[in-house]
């Protein structure tokens, strides 16, 4: 028996209209209303909503025009939307690599990321230490094998080979003091 759920639907919801422009332009307004987005996660959700209830208009869908009136209207910003996503991610821990991933799977343009400086790298750095506890942070001496899973994780994280070994060193440092870092 076939498993339903991952069987792709080709034909209309039986239960919602055909879309229209009118409707597409309400799913858009609903859409970037609750949630900070995109513009290609806009269109990417526009099409699928297309998908799911078919096109009942005349010619091709206005996918991209709806998409351009947002942006116009100020309602999405990729630029906007790349900074606070950096900075979140920042706080959270995560290195420029995963920070850049993140931005490409949003569909954030190369143009509309503002390059980072090495003070914002230490500082996740720092905060994905203190977040996993490793590191400065680390409540016992960690063993060799406890070491390279904390790299490891450093790494993981998107961060630099560099910068991880200069913040795993810092316990052995008289450089940090666990009362002044926080």
């Amino acid at each position: 028996m076939a498993q339903k759920w991952r069987v792709a639907r080709l034909t209309s919801n039986r239960n919602s209209p055909l879309a229209d422009k009118a409707a597409l332009e309400q799913l858009a307004l609903r859409y970037v209303e609750r949630y900070a987005t995109t513009r290609a996660r806009l269109a990417g959700y526009l099409r699928r909503k297309l998908f799911e209830r078919g096109w009942g208009g005349t010619g091709d869908p206005p996918v991209e025009v709806i998409v351009a009136r947002m942006a116009e209207l100020r309602y999405i910003d990729d630029r906007q939307f790349a900074e606070m996503r950096t900075a979140s991610l920042i706080r959270r821990g995560y290195g420029a690599r995963r920070i850049d991933a993140a931005l490409r799977a949003a569909g954030v343009a190369r143009d509309d990321v503002a390059p980072g400086d090495d003070d914002r790298a230490y500082e996740a750095a720092l905060n994905f230490a203190r977040r996993k506890r490793i590191g400065p942070f680390a409540v016992a001496i960690p063993d060799l094998a406890a070491s390279r899973r904390a790299f490891a994780a450093m790494l993981r994280a998107g961060h630099a080979p560099d910068l991880v070994r200069k913040v795993l060193d810092l316990r052995n440092s008289d450089d940090f003091q666990m009362g002044e870092e926080g």
